[in-house]
């Protein structure tokens, strides 16, 4: 057996306002009499956040149903054995970046997706609120899938599983999911859009995201350049002045002459043409 995995400080942060946040809500619901309706109002809710209500997709990601603890401990342990090797590769800041933004993206698919479906079958597959952090976990599965090919990692410490597998797992069990139209607090379309998110933002450095961004970025340098050239062109043209190679004669230029001048040109002992002498 391998030894545990140890955290950096941005996934030790991570895994304890998670697990902070539903300690909170179980305390104060299961036993400071709170309504559900106080986890509800932080939720997420497709209807509600097209309404105004935009703070819920930033906020549902760190809910997890106060009274169900099997939740909670699969995420921080999805998020424990698969990301000490990303934050490792990619630093902390990178890493938090991920978190937030495969979330955001995660949630932000299931509520395009949800606005483009029937009305029927968007209530079979979105709920009427939504939350956990299941699209993180498998955004870091793919991402961590897709920058460390071939390698292995083992699942709680028992179960080997290759970058190959694990893709095929994640992918394999949310489409059955669907199929058997499974109870997912997240809502059956958001753990697509983590995956999305973790092929997008995660992988090699840098990520496809990050590579449309430059190349769309050189593009732009490069189309300026060419609309310079092309005003400067314009400007030479219509002052009428024409550009001559350095070092080129004009062709109308008359020749010098060649060769030193010789004294008989002036004639004889240095006189006129007529051989007189000039004084």
């Amino acid at each position: 057996m391998g030894s545990l995995p140890r955290p950096g400080k941005a996934l030790k942060a991570a895994l304890l306002t998670l697990f902070g946040v539903w300690l909170a809500f179980a305390v104060a619901i299961n036993w400071g009499g709170a309504s559900m309706e106080l986890f509800a109002l932080f939720a997420g809710s497709n209807q509600l956040i097209l309404q105004g209500q935009v703070w819920r997709i930033f906020t549902a990601p760190l809910l997890h149903h106060p009274q169900m603890l099997g939740s909670i401990l699969f995420m921080l342990l999805g998020l424990y054995f698969l990301s000490p090797s990303l934050e490792s590769a990619w630093g902390p800041k990178r890493y938090l970046c991920f978190l937030f933004w495969s979330a955001v993206l995660g949630y932000g698919v299931q509520l395009f997706v949800w606005m483009l479906l029937p009305g029927s079958v968007a209530a079979k597959l979105v709920p009427p609120y939504w939350f956990g952090a299941l699209p993180v976990v498998e955004a870091i599965a793919i991402a961590w899938a897709l920058s460390f090919k071939g390698q292995t990692v083992r699942l709680m410490l028992l179960v080997p599983v290759s970058s190959r597998t694990l893709v095929l797992f994640v992918v394999g069990t949310s489409i059955l999911a669907v199929v058997a139209l499974s109870d997912l607090p997240s809502g059956l379309i958001a753990p697509f859009g983590g995956m999305l998110a973790g092929w997008l933002l995660g992988g090699a450095t840098p990520s496809p995201l990050r590579r449309w961004w430059l190349h769309r970025q050189l593009a732009a340098t490069e189309a300026e350049l060419e609309r310079e050239r092309r005003r400067r062109r314009a400007r030479l043209e219509s002052s009428g002045l024409r550009v001559i190679d350095g070092g080129d004669k004009p062709t109308d230029s008359p020749e010098p002459e060649s060769g030193p001048r010789r004294d008989d040109d002036d004639g004889p002992d240095g006189g006129g043409p007529d051989g007189r002498l000039l004084h």
